[in-house]
């Protein structure tokens, strides 16, 4: 997608309240990626991308940027935590496992695209085996209507949706299991389609709804529509030229203290991510896949641990820094009332499926944001999280009361309503300020 960085930035205000710095720079690292593709084969070859490294406190919007971003331009898009890699004794998951999940992504979406592409095709394939169940099960029951006739409406009425919930017997392809592997044990061979290519392809009878079968058989001819040998090429260079790796908790493998203990777990770690991040080549089941121009998105809260105790190597792969800043209480108010997605706006759709229609006063989400800022001061910073903890408690009666039985209810969330309901937090708020 052809976005300049002020675009860019404008369709993150979207969903994503300030952070201006850390807006910028993930817009700019993708006009960077647009770029670098219109250049020539040569010159793309040697430019590699800008990684960047986030450091905030939990909860400020560090994962939501570079998920809304990668959604923005249509990328695949893996979320990755550092700390699982140090799980198992010193070595842990092995961090190729991070280039694969991205693999899996992008030829997902590719799939997801082919699919699109043939759905007419596929649909009417569909319909003509759903067409002959039928008609060979209503043969047997209506003897003197000739068959082109019973098939002429039972199209029709297949068309018209009058048979969606008739129960009909199918035969559907019995889809292989995947093979567990232990931890540690990843390979890049994919044993299901070695048996495939070998063994038959196993089918199995099975009573379902019409609008069922039409679901799976969808799938299954789809499938058959598709060259799989293209799909994956396709899903490693979209992994390869467009993929976005999140690192997350990056500052929990950081050596403080350096040389022993877990600090030797948490320095190889960091030695094993930075070939992957450097540019390498990882084999998949899918073929061999390039790193050397995904981009990596690091962040941490550093609360303990700065970025300079990260190793040289692996600081110098991620050139650009942001820091993300605490949220206060005209933040919050903001992702109340601003976001497409706002929490507000949740609420009154959900508990709207229970004709339970909710008011929210602007002096009563003031309040809600005074409090959430007030919670994050005195106990545990959770940045935005804090907003589901306090609306939830705020809610619970209507959400436990409201069944979607009787007339629609109207309910105004005003300054009183929250004194009421939040009594509890506002009197433990009050009292702190007197414990020494």
């Amino acid at each position: 997608m052809d976005l300049a960085p002020r675009q860019i930035v404008e369709q993150l205000d979207r969903f994503i309240i300030g952070q201006v710095a850390a807006k910028r720079a993930v817009a700019n690292a993708l006009r960077f990626r647009f770029r670098r593709s219109q250049l020539s084969p040569v010159d793309r070859d040697e430019i590699t991308p800008k990684n960047i490294i986030m450091k905030g406190p939990t909860g400020v919007g560090k994962t939501e940027i570079a998920r809304r971003l990668a959604k923005l331009v249509g990328a695949p898009f893996v979320k990755v935590e550092a700390t699982k890699y140090t799980e198992v004794g010193y070595v842990g998951r092995d961090v190729e496992s991070m280039v694969r999940d991205l693999v899996e992504v992008a030829i997902r979406m590719v799939k997801e695209g082919k699919q699109h592409e043939v759905e007419k095709k596929a649909a009417a394939l569909v319909e003509k085996r759903i067409v002959n169940a039928i008609v060979e099960t209503k043969k047997r029951q209506v003897t003197d209507m000739p068959e082109a006739l019973l098939r002429q409406q039972t199209e029709d009425e297949y068309r018209a949706g009058k048979l969606d919930n008739l129960t009909i017997e199918l035969e559907i392809a019995d889809a292989m299991k995947p093979v567990d592997l232990p931890m540690g044990m990843e390979i890049g061979i994919d044993i299901g389609n070695i048996f495939g290519a070998v063994l038959p392809k196993r089918t199995k009878k099975r009573n379902m709804t019409v609008e069922a079968a039409r679901a799976a058989i969808l799938i299954e001819e789809s499938d058959k529509l598709i060259d799989n040998d293209s799909v994956q090429q396709e899903g490693i260079q979209l992994a390869e030229q467009s993929g976005i790796i999140f690192v997350d908790e990056i500052d929990k493998i950081a050596s403080v203290g350096g040389g022993s203990g877990p600090e030797v777990s948490r320095e190889g770690v960091q030695r094993d991510i930075l070939p992957i991040v450097e540019g390498c080549t990882v084999q998949t089941k899918y073929g061999a896949i390039k790193t050397d121009y995904i981009l990596f998105i690091a962040a941490g809260a550093f609360h303990i641990s700065k970025i300079q105790d990260l190793i040289p190597e692996l600081q110098g792969r991620f050139p650009i820094r942001v820091e993300l800043t605490n949220l206060n209480k005209d933040d919050f108010f903001k992702i109340l009332t601003q976001p497409e997605n706002a929490l507000t706006k949740q609420y009154q759709k959900l508990l709207g499926v229970d004709k339970a229609n909710l008011t929210f006063d602007k002096e009563a989400l003031k309040f809600v944001a005074q409090l959430a800022e007030q919670e994050n001061e005195t106990n545990e910073n959770l940045g935005a999280r804090r907003l589901h903890s306090i609306m939830e408690i705020l809610l619970e009666e209507i959400s436990f009361n409201a069944d979607g039985k009787g007339p629609a209810k109207n309910i105004i969330i005003d300054k009183a309503f929250v004194e009421k309901n939040m009594a509890a937090i506002i009197r433990k708020t009050d009292l702190r300020k007197y414990v020494l």
